[in-house]
């Protein structure tokens, strides 16, 4: 039997073998936890289906904890750890990657702290970590900013501030996109940004067509690509 806490269970950015990015101690892990809180009941059943095929999913309880929880009824997600408190361990599962970087499910990770309660990061793949070792660019100081604002005057104002960070600050920035736009956000920033920054476009990460290339934004300017509604996250630097 695991100890009493909440466990942060990374899953996979790409379909590939489990054992390809996490290691064997996450499956033990999973093996003793009755309940969870994820981010998807359908890809959570299915990942713990591919850890362990013997694992009796009907007699497992689940809970969501999405864009779709309404964060300002902390009752409600206080509820999410009583299993805890009576001993038990609970696991948090995101769709992809690592829980509670990017997620909904820090949220929780917050009320286990101000509670007390133990917290259990597993092992496993971040696209942001990844793509950024992969870049070339500065590791020690970076930024991740989630999504860029769909409007075009807010956009432009933060790829701005983007950049005073990385030209006085020598911050990475970090960021992703909706699948679906990755190619026109490639063209904007070719044409809105300073030619002489460096891009990284990092796509299908861990996946058997990974691709992390850093250019110059002229050089993409001039490149031939397709990233259309392929998982791809992007950094910017000098």
């Amino acid at each position: 039997m695991i100890e009493a806490g909440l466990y942060l269970i990374p899953t996979q950015l790409s379909d590939v073998e489990l054992q390809m990015v996490l290691p064997t101690h996450n499956i033990e892990v999973v093996r003793g936890i009755r309940y969870f809180v994820v981010e998807s009941l359908r890809s959570a059943r299915r990942f713990l289906k591919k850890c362990d095929r013997s694992i009796d999913i009907d007699s497992l309880i689940f809970n969501e904890l999405n864009e779709h929880t309404d964060l300002k009824d902390t009752a409600a997600i206080e509820a999410l750890l009583e299993p805890i408190a009576r001993g038990e361990a609970v696991g948090v599962i995101s769709d992809a990657g690592c829980p509670a970087v990017a997620d909904p499910g820090a949220d929780l990770v917050a009320i286990a702290q101000r509670r007390g309660y133990k917290v259990f990061p597993l092992v496993g793949p971040s696209s942001i970590l990844l793509s950024l070792m992969a870049s070339g660019f500065n590791g020690q100081r970076f930024a991740f900013e989630g999504y860029l604002p769909v409007d075009g005057q807010a956009r432009q104002a933060r790829l701005k501030e983007m950049t005073r960070r990385i030209e006085r600050e020598h911050q990475t920035q970090i960021f992703i996109e909706a699948p679906y736009r990755n190619n026109q956000l490639i063209a904007d920033l070719a044409t809105h940004m300073p030619p002489h920054m460096r891009l990284c476009v990092a796509s299908d990460i861990t996946g058997e067509k990974q691709s992390i290339i850093t250019r110059t934004l002229a050089q993409w300017k001039q490149m031939r690509f397709d990233y259309h509604k392929i998982p791809t996250i992007f950094l910017l630097y000098l």
